[in-house]
């Protein structure tokens, strides 16, 4: 599918000139802060270099003290705690965090609890109640889920069991009746930074507690890497709080990873190597990235919780024996790669209803049924979907006498809006505005498959159901220099909110040393016309079929990321291409290409 090519709004030019003078930079560089609200030299010093003073005092978040209260109450008397969360990454590692938090004041009183995902379903469950009842548990603390377990936690009342809920979903109309309901999307919640993931709610919790304890906010640094994980797996924003915590958390990952993700981190074969100074040490060959948690660490992560137990997930990111944690690691890295052979199938399956079907292949929405899928990978196979056709998709399957799925969305549409406007065909719903969990009776599916295709067609814009590439500047080749790369570089970490830049270059063609590579990559060297800079390389994933109009010399217009290229020891700037298209002379002044969509 073509992608439409949107130039985002450019910085007010006072501001740029204002920040070119005061920061040292170039116009480019001046317009991509600008863009980010940076507006002064502080507001750029903050950006560039996140402090935890940027973080906000956690007991402004509805709810803390009493949460704080509680815990502290069963440290005091000595009573036993269930940490319980979701099977996600999310959800493992916040249940990671919070549990090796207070492990020492709870020793041999604490355990944790992760539902399955076939036997209890999505977040809080009976079962789980049941089983903190039984062994005494007197407080659960529930990370990543609960929000809507007003059923569960009267129950839970029922059987003297409290809960503290730690959750970043969207609330229903009435909040569970627990003890304290720690969410900054509660209505009556004025923290002030609302994107949280759920383990990042998780951590404002451990900070609360390290207050009242008077216990030094350095000493919660080391717990920065699982919400650095939860932010890359779980999409949220890299702005505000977040930024921080993913800027640290990364650094931690680099410099000092834990034996748990070190042996991830093997078995994804990233390559280590030794440096001998006055001790032997380990680093990467690379600097690990945000993409790096979510493409790398995250899948692995989850796939325990999709194949079997996400136990085994949080026991990995719990143990400080690298000779456990490898045999852990061992074990999920198979069950991931049983993991994507399973959602590669049910994805062709998938594709192959669709196309068949004249009236699915051209409708606005996707709802596909098949009680035969695997549960664990139908929200893959819902994201892999909602990309080939860009359209709001739902992939449902028969679990425990009920259809379950995920959904999936686009930019510009909110599924969850979506879906709550099906929910008295729901048993359960939860989720964020481009993805979703639902369950309902077999009886109600066929109504729930045409009430939501409906809502979809009367609700989405065609302009929003075609991919875009957002352009965030021009840039001519001959001011890409390695000064302008290093201060790009410290834009990172990139992600939701702060994505790596994309530029577009005009008027290039290839020197002729163009090629295919592994059957589609686009292997390039681009010179730019009525420029001084030296060919640039570059590379262009899956768009091979761009490979005659470059050969033939034909002068083009690309889209691309900057990013650094190691090999065989060489670090060297290159083009990452994201799309390429016949250069337009009437497209020839920036803002003139806002539906530039040839």
């Amino acid at each position: 599918m073509s992608s439409r090519w949107v130039l985002k709004q450019q910085g007010d030019n006072e501001v740029i000139q204002q920040l070119m003078k005061v920061l040292g930079v170039d116009e480019t560089i001046a317009n991509l802060l600008a863009q980010r609200q940076i507006t002064s030299f502080q507001e750029a010093k903050e950006f560039f270099r996140p402090d935890h003073h940027q973080l906000h005092d956690p007991f402004l978040m509805k709810d803390m003290e009493e949460a704080v209260q509680r815990v502290l109450s069963a440290i005091e008397n000595s009573e036993k705690v269930l940490i319980y969360g979701d099977y996600d990454v999310d959800g493992t590692t916040s249940v990671a965090l919070v549990y090796s938090y207070l492990k020492k004041y709870f020793k041999k009183r604490i355990e944790f609890y992760i539902p399955d995902r076939y036997d209890e379903g999505y977040g809080i469950s009976y079962k789980g109640i049941d089983h903190a009842a039984d062994n005494n548990f007197q407080l659960v603390i529930a990370l990543d889920c609960g929000i809507k377990a007003v059923d569960k936690i009267n129950y839970a009342n029922e059987k003297g069991v409290d809960f503290i809920i730690c959750d970043h979903h969207r609330p229903g109309d009435v909040l569970p009746d627990a003890v304290a309901v720690l969410d900054p999307k509660r209505a009556d919640c004025n923290y002030p930074f609302k994107e949280l993931s759920g383990c990042g709610v998780g951590f404002k919790l451990i900070s609360a507690l390290a207050q009242r304890q008077h216990i030094p906010f350095k000493n919660l640094l080391p717990y920065l890497d699982f919400v650095a994980i939860s932010i890359a797996a779980d999409i949220v924003p890299i702005t505000g709080e977040n930024r921080f915590m993913a800027y640290y958390g990364l650094k931690l990952i680099n410099t000092r990873p834990r034996s748990g993700i070190e042996s991830v981190l093997r078995y994804a074969q990233v390559l280590r190597r030794e440096i001998h100074t006055d001790k032997t040490d380990l680093a990467f060959s690379r600097e690990l990235t945000i993409s790096d948690l979510v493409f790398l660490i995250g899948p692995r992560i989850n796939a325990a919780g999709r194949i079997e137990s996400a136990c085994d997930s949080v026991r990995l990111l719990l143990t400080d024996r690298m000779s456990h944690s490898d045999k852990l690691a061992h074990t999920i890295n198979e069950l991931n790669t049983e993991r994507r052979n399973l959602d590669n199938q049910i994805t062709e399956e998938a594709l192959a209803m669709i196309e068949e079907d004249h009236e699915r292949k051209y409708a606005k929405s996707t709802v596909l049924y098949n009680a035969n899928w695997h549960k664990g990978v139908i929200g893959i196979v819902a994201s892999r979907l909602t990309d080939y056709y860009y359209r709001p998709t739902i992939i449902l399957t028969r679990s425990n006498g009920l259809i379950t799925g995920s959904a999936r969305s686009i930019k510009h549409f909110d599924v969850y809006d979506a879906i709550d406007h099906c929910s008295d065909l729901l048993e359960h719903f939860g989720g964020h505005k481009y993805a979703a969990g639902l369950s309902m009776r077999p009886e109600n599916l066929e109504q729930f498959r045409e009430r939501f295709n409906n809502y979809v067609e009367q609700n989405i814009n065609e302009d929003i159901m075609h991919p875009e590439i957002e352009i965030d500047a021009d840039l001519k080749f001959e001011h890409i220099t390695p000064k302008f790369m290093r201060i790009l570089k410290q834009f990172a970490p990139f992600g939701p909110g702060n994505m790596s830049p994309i530029f577009r270059t005009r008027k290039v063609i290839d020197t002729g040393k163009a090629r295919i590579v592994k059957k589609n990559h686009l292997k390039l060297e681009l010179i730019q016309m009525d420029s001084r800079s030296d060919p640039m390389p570059g590379i262009a994933f899956q768009q091979g079929h761009h490979f005659e109009q470059i050969k033939d010399g034909k002068m083009v217009d690309v889209a691309y990321h900057l990013e650094e290229n190691e090999w065989m020891g060489q670090v060297n700037l290159q083009i990452n291409v994201k799309d390429i298209k016949a250069y337009d002379p009437n497209k020839e002044e920036i803002g003139k290409y806002d539906h530039y969509t040839q």
